[in-house]
């Protein structure tokens, strides 16, 4: 694999990394600057689960995610440099959320589109299939 290739692909690890930690720690302002100005992120088909553009995409997440403790991980990624501005991958996800109204534990996959913006690679798309869910409601 050519080595320009190689520190591409390490940049997008780096950018997924910072996704996970921001997002558990609730640091939204830096959070919201993984993403690019239009991107769209799809985590389940219900009404509110499709967000467009980096500010709705802080708004719907945080919003959903008020009060709630949340661990998320990403594994094996597999990320493909298409051209020297979009690359595209998938990475098996873990997450667990301890949200006041419910218990989330859930595995399944990234899939995901990247862009250079300013400079810096950014998630232009993002869509988690989950393979399994166990939510269970909290009394």
């Amino acid at each position: 694999m050519d080595p320009k290739a190689l520190v591409e692909i390490e940049s997008i690890k780096q950018l997924k990394a910072r996704y996970f930690r921001l997002l558990d720690t609730k640091d939204w302002d830096a959070w919201e600057q993984v993403f690019t100005d239009d991107a769209r992120l799809r985590w389940g088909a219900e009404p509110g689960q499709v967000m467009e553009g980096r500010a709705a995409i802080r708004a719907g997440v945080s919003a959903s995610l008020e009060g709630a403790i949340t661990v998320h991980h990403g594994h094996m990624p597999e990320i493909e440099i298409d051209t020297p501005q979009t690359a595209h991958g998938i990475w098996a996800m873990f997450d667990r959320v301890d949200h006041p109204a419910y218990l989330l534990v859930g595995h399944g996959h990234y899939h995901e589109r990247y862009r250079k913006q300013d400079g810096a690679w950014r998630i232009a798309d993002l869509e988690l299939r989950r393979l399994h869910e166990d939510r269970r409601r909290k009394t």
